[in-house]
């Protein structure tokens, strides 16, 4: 998807109205209007990019300080900081997004599971030389 046809992008040359909470040269917040509690919040770099790899490290120095300091607004002593990389993986708009989404009790806020597997030492032994000599 373009920046010309992101709704993100739309949102923060100001094309479609919003709730801004915050922002700055690199980010954009907002309050999410399908909320999962109160003070559910989105915050956006202004580089369009759909996943996380595709924004600048210097684009995404922001995100989560910006998270922080929005969590800290709403007061709620508990929150999930959620960020999704493709359709598979939940991510609905093609613009890198985090969710700041407040959990003020067990029924709202974010759900989820968390489908832990049995761990093969010597499998996860491989992978992490593997994955040690890439990074």
């Amino acid at each position: 998807m373009s920046a010309a046809a992101c709704i993100f992008c739309k949102i923060i040359r100001g094309e479609i109205p919003s709730f801004k909470l915050l922002e700055t040269e690199k980010v954009f917040a907002f309050l999410d209007i399908n909320p999962l509690s109160r003070g559910h919040a989105l915050l956006i770099p202004k580089t369009h990019g759909e996943k996380l790899h595709d924004i600048p490290d210097a684009e995404l120095s922001e995100l989560l300080p910006a998270a922080k300091k929005l969590a800290l607004a709403v007061g709620a002593p508990e929150y999930n900081i959620l960020q999704n990389n493709g359709r598979g993986a939940h991510q609905i708009v093609g613009h890198v997004h985090v969710h700041m989404i407040p959990k003020p009790n067990p029924k709202e806020g974010l759900g989820i599971e968390w489908p832990a597997q049995d761990t093969d030492m010597d499998k996860l032994k491989a992978l992490f030389e593997e994955l040690k000599a890439k990074i």
